[in-house]
């Protein structure tokens, strides 16, 4: 079989036109993919400029890591007076058992001095 510039092909209409519309069909969706991967590169490459400028606010950081240290310290104080109220808590159930066992011992003590006869009538 030779084949040069003037071989002629035979082929049905309907075939040729198939292959022009796949043609077209997949040089649509290059481009469409094309434009997208330009769209998130470009995207991405603002979101990073704007990461490394804000980055660069050096003053405001400063500003919110003196705020985070005085907010900890503020938390540790907390902290803090909350064990002391806890500790306050537990002192005051042991004195208020305490002081109901000393009125129940002094109602006791009054029964006995009463039974005695010792009391004026």
């Amino acid at each position: 079989m030779k084949v040069s510039e003037d071989t002629s092909v035979s082929m049905p209409i309907k075939n040729m036109v198939g292959i022009i519309i796949a043609v077209a069909m997949g040089i649509f969706a290059y481009t469409e993919v094309t434009g997208r991967l330009t769209s998130l590169e470009t995207s991405r490459e603002l979101f990073n400029a704007d990461l490394l400028k804000k980055s660069e606010q050096k003053p405001t950081d400063q500003e919110q890591f003196m705020l985070l240290e005085e907010l900890y310290k503020t938390v540790e104080k907390i902290e803090t007076r909350i064990e002391d109220m806890m500790h306050n808590k537990v002192n005051i159930e042991f004195v208020t058992k305490q002081l109901e066992k000393a009125l129940e011992d002094i109602e006791t003590l009054k029964d006995k001095v009463r039974a005695n006869g010792n009391g004026t009538h």
